[in-house]
């Protein structure tokens, strides 16, 4: 059965937001006195969310690079110790102006924006207190990955100023790197450090990213200088511009680039030999109290990691006896575990392991985001204007990077938004889960998600871009389960697919909670996911991998998800015939990423809405 999770107490901003309702229509009946000085407070609250986003975007280079601005094309971010203080003040600053407003004089839409403020930077002065528990390195994702796939994915190079900004901040690597050191010192004087095994990871990856032209004497370009190259050839420029460019990329990317990664892997090397043994964050000061306020940031609930796991256990168990349905369906003549050995190792699930192999996979997976792309009308009222593709993980990353993600397309439309398949190794990525991948990955899920929230009008522009992680992982695996009410998965396999990957999600409740507060080896934790899944070994190592790196983060898939389905059929029960699938789905997208107990009261109060709207009828 789906345990329900409608009457968990929530950690965000509460908002009743019938009252609100009711307050929006009876506005009419306001003074004018009234309605000049809700127009004062208005802009006021208006002026002062547009001040706070441009001081973020000032403040983030990188974030500039994303969004597709280019006032500081030359520089990366500033991680050092005085910057991330005064960014904790100045978020201080902000909670105390927020708090100032008058929220009676404020529309509906102008509370909710001034609630998820409000959150935003609770949450962000609630981590603080443990911003050097952060790993500032991980075999996952951090810095030695990050340069290069940022300036391949997405520093874009259309003129000469783009490619001499691209130059600048090779050299500006050596910078970096050493505010990365100093991060990595902090956290050593504290007793942090991944575990001991994710620091070969880091060193080998590390080590890919300086192999190669003009690193040593190869015949093949390393992969940042092979992307300069193809970006500046492209230039309409003349032969000696184009030598110019180059020459200086190349003395950057050996006085600068090199150094840098060099210092950084001796720093590895020498915390690899100090970090104490285990792999939960229970071994590090206060991993309890780190963990806990994990598990709040990225479910954004006060579950207790007991709940969790014994939510992750019960949806387990319910997916299992969904795939003996499916197994009887298929004739399958055995135990549920033999079906998985089955799924796991018969060659018809899998395309080779060679570059046809994954290029046949690229092909189809394209296929089926245009198959679903045209039943997109039929369930949602907003559309996103961006296009979407489908891309292959770079090699220098491809051996430590997950299974499957999503990169939010440029805001003035420069760059698409892209769906990258990890095809490292073909059998860690069978057919029958392709399309519950492609459709979380990319439509309806995060792509419609993010895309949405990032061209929605009327809001301020924070609000498009908040993390709330069971928000919008939640909406990705909800999509996935969408996807069959859509008339999706007509083979059985590919509907087992489904539930594997719905299944991989419960199990996270249990792994990650059972790492990082049970104390459950990182053996252990792959062991359950063997025993209780379909996915290949090696899928279920990388994945236990990644929880280490990422303590909490895995548990808000689900949380999410089942919160989502939840208010589904909540609204379903409550309007019965005047329910809306495409007014659900507007409800949800409509203000961008929201905690769930913002989510929950946004959909009750639109309910309400249609209620009162029938009966006006009636």
């Amino acid at each position: 059965m789906r345990l329900s999770i409608i009457a968990l107490s929530l950690a965000a901003a509460s908002l009743n937001f019938a009252a609100l309702n009711v307050q929006a229509r009876q506005n009419n009946e306001s003074t004018t006195h009234t309605v000049d000085t809700a127009q004062t407070e208005s802009q006021r609250l208006a002026d002062f969310f547009a001040n706070n986003f441009k001081q973020r975007l000032h403040r983030s280079p990188q974030f500039q690079s994303y969004l597709g601005y280019k006032w500081d094309y030359d520089k990366w971010n500033n991680i050092s110790e005085t910057f991330i203080e005064q960014s904790s003040e100045l978020a201080k600053k902000q909670l105390n102006t927020l708090n100032s407003f008058d929220e009676s004089q404020l529309s509906s839409a102008e509370k909710i924006s001034l609630a998820l403020n409000k959150v935003s930077l609770e949450r962000q002065l609630a981590n603080d207190e443990f911003r050097h528990h952060t790993y500032i390195m991980d075999q996952f994702s951090a810095y030695h990955t990050m340069v290069p796939s940022f300036l391949i994915n997405v520093h874009r190079v259309t003129n000469t100023e783009d490619a001499l900004a691209y130059i600048s901040r090779l050299q500006r690597v050596k910078t970096l790197f050493l505010q990365v050191i100093d991060q990595l010192r902090i956290r050593q004087k504290m007793g942090v450090f991944p575990p001991k095994w994710s620091y070969d990871q880091m060193l080998q990856a590390s080590k890919n990213v300086i192999t190669g032209a003009p690193f040593d004497s190869s015949d093949s370009a390393s992969s940042i200088w092979q992307d300069f190259q193809d970006k500046v050839s492209k230039l309409e420029i003349t032969d000696s511009e184009r030598k110019t460019l180059l020459n200086d990329a190349k003395n950057a990317l050996l006085t600068s680039v090199k150094p840098a990664y060099k210092a950084l892997i001796s720093e590895l090397e020498v915390q690899r030999e100090l970090t104490p043994e285990g792999d939960g964050v229970w071994r590090l000061p206060d991993g309890d109290k780190w963990y806990e306020n994990r598990l709040a940031w990225f479910t954004t609930t006060n579950l207790t990691a007991d709940e969790v796991h014994n939510i992750g256990l019960q949806n387990v168990e319910r997916i299992h006896q969904d795939m003996r349905s499916i197994m009887k369906k298929v004739k399958f003549d055995g135990s549920l575990n033999e079906f998985f050995e089955f799924m796991r190792s018969d060659k018809q699930f899998y395309y080779a392991n060679t570059d046809e192999g994954r290029d046949a996979y690229l092909l189809e997976a394209k296929a089926l985001i245009d198959t679903m792309r045209d039943k997109l009308p039929e369930y949602f009222s907003l559309i996103p204007q961006a296009e979407m593709v489908v891309k292959r993980v770079e090699p220098f990353r491809e051996k430590s990077a997950g299974k499957a993600f999503y990169q939010s397309p440029a805001k003035d439309g420069s760059r698409p938004g892209i769906y990258y398949a990890n095809l490292y190794d073909m059998n860690d990525m069978p057919t029958y889960q392709m399309e519950a991948l492609a459709y979380h990955e990319g439509i309806p899920g995060h792509h419609m998600q993010r895309a949405i929230a990032q061209e929605l009008e009327g809001i301020p522009e924070f609000q498009k871009y908040s993390s709330f992680t069971a928000y919008t992982e939640g909406w990705g695996l909800y999509t996935e389960e969408l996807a069959k009410d859509m008339g999706f998965y007509q083979d059985p396999y590919s509907d087992f697919g489904r539930l594997a990957m719905e299944l991989w999600r419960a199990c996270r409740l249990v792994v990650d909670t059972g790492i990082h507060s049970k104390k459950w080896s990182r053996e252990q934790a792959i062991n359950y996911l063997i025993e209780n899944t379909p996915n290949p070994k090696n899928d279920s190592v990388k994945a236990i991998e990644r929880y280490i790196a990422m303590p909490g983060q895995a548990t808000a898939y689900m949380i999410g998800k089942l919160k989502i389905m939840e208010l589904r059929a909540w609204s379903q029960a409550e309007l019965g015939e005047q329910f809306d699938i495409r007014g659900f789905h507007g409800q949800v997208l409509k203000d961008g990423p929201v905690p769930l107990n913002i989510l929950e009261q946004k959909v009750k109060a639109w309910v309400a809405d249609v209620q009162r709207s029938a009966n006006k009828a009636g």
